[in-house]
Order: C-alpha cells, then structure tokens, then sequence
C-alpha cells in the first residue's frame, strides 16, 4: 500500500489497522499526531469502511454519540456532518459535496477515490486465492498480511460495530497465516516461513504463530535460535501473560525440540558448551520452565531408584486475607523481589522457576518435610519488609507423590 500512496496523490488513503489516519495529496486530515478520539474521525470511520454500502441513521448516529441522551440526535447528527464538511475543505481535496444522503443512508461521495487498509487487504486475499501458481500466491498472501498491522480502529473496540469487525479481520489475519505457511512448507520455503512467523507473532501475540517460527529454525539448522525460542515463548506465556501455550503449539514445540542437533564436538568441547556462565554464582539456580520440567523429570526418575527426597514447593504472593493479587505494577514488583529473596534462601542444588506473575515453583533436593518448613521462614524474613500486609502462601508435596 506505501507504493501505491507514493504514486496517487488524489486518491484519499485510510488507514484502520492499529491507528487511525487520512491522507490526501501528501497531507494528513487526521492521524500522525491529530488526536484520533473526535466526532469528526467517528462519522469518516464508518462512512468510509461502509463504502459504496453506506450507513443508516441510527446506526450511525449511534456511532457518533454512544447512547447518549440529547434532546435532538438528528440535529447533532446534521450538526456533526456540517463541521465534518466544513473541516475537509480546509485541506486539498476537491470541492465536492463530500457526504450525501439518500432516504435515510449516508455515503462518502463516489468522487473522492478511496484506498482503505482493510479493504485493501481483504482484496488481496481474495485475489491470491483464486492464483493458481503457488509462489505467485504466497507472494499475494505476504502482501496482504502485511497491511494487518494492528487491531482494526483498536482506540474504538468498545464500539459495537468496530468489535464485530475487528474480530472478523484477525479471523481473516489468521486464517491467511494458515494458507501461506501451508504452502511455504509445502514449497520448502523455510526463509519465508520464519519471517511470516516473526510478523505474525508481533502483530497478533498469543496466538502460537511462535510455533512457525520454531518449525522454520529446525529446518534451516538454526538450532541455537529455535532453542532460544523454545525457552523465551513458554517463560513468556506463562510469566508474561500468566497463561499456558495452547496443547497444538508445545506438541509441536516438544516435537521439534527432539530434532535439535549440534556439529559433531569433542567432549571437552561439549563440556564448555554445557557449563554454566556464572559458577560462582551462590544460592538457588533459577531458571526457565522447560528446563524446570526437565529438571524435575528427570529427578523423579532419580528418586524411583535411590529414594532422594525431594520435594516441589509452589510460593504464591497474597493479600492479608489470603487472596490472590490481581495484575498491576505493584505485583510485578512484589513477585521480583520474592523471587530474588526464594533464590537467596535455597542451596546452589535446589531449581527455582518463576511459574507465573506472584507465582514461583521451587524443587528442594535431599531435604525434609520439616526442612521445608524452615526454607519457609526463610523465605519470609528476606522477602517481608516491616509490617506489609502481603503474604505468602505456601504448598509443598514430594516429587515421588506428585
């Protein structure tokens, strides 16, 4: 769509994915720090999106004054659209009776050309799936993805009609995804793939696009940044977002993670590869989920044969009556500081992982029932500070009867 901007100036161009702008003739009506939160961007909104369709009355007075209760909407409305055409001849456009109505509908005038975004987009899709050569339509496929740069008119989600389309355009987003990265396994077109992946995932986060990313890695011999991933994606989900990847994206991450391969090294190499970076770090090793997972999987195997005691101790941050705190900056704070405060409490063999926000998990090796009891007092003189009304609530169960 940039290309095309740069080549018609007459041609008023909109965009609606991630923020709000108008451009005409190299100058901006709104966006690009015009405040986008007006009557006059709410009516050019849905007149503009609704094309050649146009709006009913209520609708769009709806749209303009969000329930709210005025003596006479229809004269605000007519008083709105006057101002509107009023505004839009300061800039250079031609002069044209911009807004018409016909029995009750509103039009943008058919004499100004539009070029919409998401229009825009849902064109190019249209159009790449009717190509029939496949690098033809993967091509097609990038370029429409790449006007989906956002939430459709994301500043007015709360509005009826902008959330319908919004989620019929990350739908589409989506669906879009699936077809071109189809073709590009099909195609070995790994390069491809791990860009579309990148996009996808900044663009439309929490939706596993991390997942394509990972399968383009594995496949070009990046075996280093798929681990990276693998470990940065499942601590994000679960520590950032306080979620779970879906069961689709770590059956497919497990799987691929098992196709991770280095050049063949001498053992002392390899041993330099697996040393840790800080040695003469002291108290706990804190460290990311998978490998919490495979730490204490691998412990319980070790605890069937020699019966070490271990034992699994979830930390979580409360309220003086017991209750579970709610997302906020305060908690960020909170859950860092108890972490560094479980890390400094237990030994140099014991794992700590930060499971979730104000959550943390903790694999005591060689210790008892009665110890964990005292790793709990610990605990609680580093991380409460004078008379704070914040607790911690504490479980703890052996490994061997989880």
């Amino acid at each position: 769509m940039d290309d095309y901007e740069e080549k018609r100036d007459d041609i008023l161009h909109v965009r609606t994915f991630g923020s709000f702008s108008m451009r005409y003739n190299g100058q901006y009506i709104t966006g690009k720090n015009k405040t986008s939160e007006s009557q006059f961007n709410y009516l050019m909104q849905i007149l503009i999106h609704a094309g050649e369709k146009g709006v009913n009355r209520d609708i769009l007075e709806q749209a303009l004054f969000k329930n709210k209760e005025l003596d006479n909407i229809h004269h605000a409305a007519q008083s709105v659209i006057y101002n509107a055409k009023k505004r839009l001849r300061e800039y250079d456009l031609p002069d044209v009776n911009f807004i018409k109505q016909k029995n009750g509908v509103y039009y943008w005038t058919e004499e100004i050309p539009v070029v919409e975004d998401a229009r825009e987009f849902e064109r190019l899709i249209k159009e790449a799936d009717e190509i029939k050569d496949e690098k033809d339509r993967i091509i097609k496929y990038i370029n429409a993805l790449h006007l989906y740069t956002g939430e459709f008119l994301e500043s007015q989600l709360s509005t009826t009609w902008v959330a319908k389309e919004n989620w019929r355009y990350r739908k589409l987003f989506a669906e879009t995804v699936s077809k071109a990265s189809e073709l590009m396994i099909k195609r070995d077109e790994y390069e491809l793939l791990e860009s579309l992946g990148k996009y996808a995932s900044n663009v439309q986060p929490l939706s596993d696009w991390e997942a394509l990313t990972m399968e383009a890695y594995v496949a070009l011999g990046k075996y280093e940044e798929a681990r990276d991933l693998y470990e940065e994606t499942i601590d994000y989900y679960l520590q950032e977002q306080g979620i779970r990847p879906s069961q689709k994206m770590t059956d497919l991450i497990n799987r691929l993670g098992t196709q991770l391969e280095f050049p063949h090294q001498m053992l002392g190499e390899i041993k330099d590869r697996l040393a840790e970076d800080d040695v003469n770090h002291s108290g706990g090793y804190m460290c990311s989920y998978p490998v919490f997972l495979g730490i204490y999987h691998t412990l319980a195997r070790i605890m069937e044969r020699s019966g070490q005691s271990v034992y699994l101790m979830l930390c979580t941050i409360v309220d003086s009556k017991g209750n579970v705190l709610g997302p906020s900056s305060k908690l960020d704070e909170l859950s860092d500081r108890l972490g560094e405060a479980i890390r400094k409490t237990i030994r140099r063999s014991d794992v700590v992982n930060k499971y979730s926000k104000g959550q943390y998990l903790v694999l005591l090796t060689n210790t008892t029932l009665e110890n964990c009891d005292i790793i709990e007092r610990r605990i609680n003189k580093e991380f409460i500070i004078n008379r704070q009304r914040i607790h911690v609530k504490y479980h703890v169960s052996s490994v061997f009867d989880v």
